[in-house]
């Protein structure tokens, strides 16, 4: 088995040895993107998936999920951040 520091440096060699043979990276990575919650036509698809709705009410719906998600995520990193200054003045004490 392979230490962190080990498969950090594997990653890093390959990583750079994709990015190296890679003439078009705007094109090598425009699925990813389309495919991540950053993008609105990630949500038009959980919202509406058969493509039912007027296309307005998805946007409005597609919004209105993403606005939720990324509130989901920040709420989670509140709490982890509260976690972990408690943690920390706990062991101070």
């Amino acid at each position: 088995m392979t230490s962190p520091a080990e498969r950090k440096s594997i990653a890093k060699i390959a990583a750079n040895s994709r990015w190296a043979r890679e003439s078009d990276r705007t094109a090598a990575t425009a699925a990813a993107r389309k495919n991540s919650p950053a993008s609105i036509e990630y949500w038009l698809k959980k919202v509406d998936p058969h493509e039912e709705m007027p296309y307005q009410e998805r946007i409005k719906r597609a919004e209105n999920a993403k606005a939720a998600y990324y509130a989901r995520v920040m709420r989670k990193a509140r709490q982890a951040k509260a976690a972990k200054a408690a943690k920390a003045s706990g062991e101070a004490a």
